[in-house]
C-alpha cells in the first residue's frame, strides 16, 4: 500500500516531491516504493500487449517490459551521475537515482492509463502492424512525458547550484538523446513483446534489421 500511496503523492504534489528529492528527505523509501509500484505498472501493461499473442507471450512480457526500463536505466544512469559530478553537482547518488526512478513511476502510470485504450483496441483489430505502431505511439508518448519530468526536476534541483549549470544543462540533453537510443535499441533486442500472428512462441527473436527500420516497415504495410 505505500508503494501505491507514494506514487499517489507525486502525482498529487509534485512539487513537493521534487523539493523532498533536493533536500533528500526519505529517499530510500521513495526509492523502493517507486521501484515496486512501476514493476508492478510495466508488468500489467506487458501482461496486456503480450497476451495479443498467447498466455505464455503475456506472463514472458509481463517479466520483459520492467526489465527493458530498469535495464536501460542501469545502462545509462552511471554516465548521467558522473559526468554531473565531474562538472560540478553536489547532489547525491540517491538523489540522482531517486529521481529517475520518478520519471520511470510517471511513465509506468502513463502507461497504465492506457491499457485500457491498448486492451479495447487488442479486442476489435486483428491488424498486427496497426496494434505494433499504437504501442510505439504509446511507449514514446509516455517516454516523452517522463523524461520532461526528469529533465524539469533536474532543473528544479540546480536552481541553488549555479557553478556549472548551463555545463550540466547540455550534458543532460545529450544524455536524453543516449538514454532513447539504448532504450529503443534494448527494446529491440528483448522483442517480441507482443508475438507475430501465425508464429510459434519465441523468447527472443534474432537480431535483423533494427528498430527504426522496423518502424518504417510497419507505416508501409499500415497505409498499403
Amino acid at each position: 500500500m505505500n508503494s501505491f500511496a507514494t506514487v499517489m503523492t507525486l502525482l498529487r504534489e509534485r512539487q513537493q516531491f521534487l523539493e523532498d528529492i533536493r533536500h533528500g528527505v526519505k529517499l530510500k523509501p521513495k526509492l523502493v516504493n517507486l521501484f515496486i509500484s512501476s514493476s508492478v505498472f510495466f508488468g500489467i501493461y506487458g501482461l496486456i500487449i503480450g497476451s495479443s499473442s498467447s498466455f505464455l507471450q503475456a506472463i514472458f512480457s509481463a517479466i520483459k517490459l520492467p526489465a527493458l526500463y530498469f535495464l536501460t536505466l542501469i545502462i545509462c544512469f552511471p554516465t548521467l551521475y558522473f559526468l554531473n559530478v565531474m562538472f560540478g553537482s553536489k547532489h547525491s547518488f540517491e538523489q540522482y537515482l531517486t529521481l529517475l526512478m520518478t520519471a520511470m513511476a510517471e511513465i509506468s502510470v502513463l502507461l497504465l492509463g492506457f491499457a485500457p485504450v491498448t486492451f479495447f483496441f487488442m479486442l476489435s483489430t486483428q491488424d498486427y502492424q496497426f496494434f505494433k505502431l499504437l504501442n510505439v505511439g504509446n511507449f514514446a508518448l509516455t517516454g516523452f512525458l517522463g523524461t520532461k519530468l526528469f529533465y524539469d526536476g533536474m532543473q528544479f534541483m540546480s536552481e541553488k547550484d549555479a557553478d556549472g549549470q548551463k555545463l550540466r544543462l547540455n550534458i543532460l540533453r545529450f544524455w536524453l538523446i543516449l538514454y532513447a537510443f539504448v532504450g529503443s535499441q534494448l527494446g529491440w533486442t528483448l522483442r517480441p513483446f507482443f508475438g507475430a500472428p501465425g508464429e510459434p512462441f519465441q523468447l527472443f527473436r534474432e537480431q535483423d534489421s533494427n528498430f527504426y527500420m522496423n518502424v518504417i516497415e510497419s507505416l508501409s504495410q499500415l497505409f498499403q
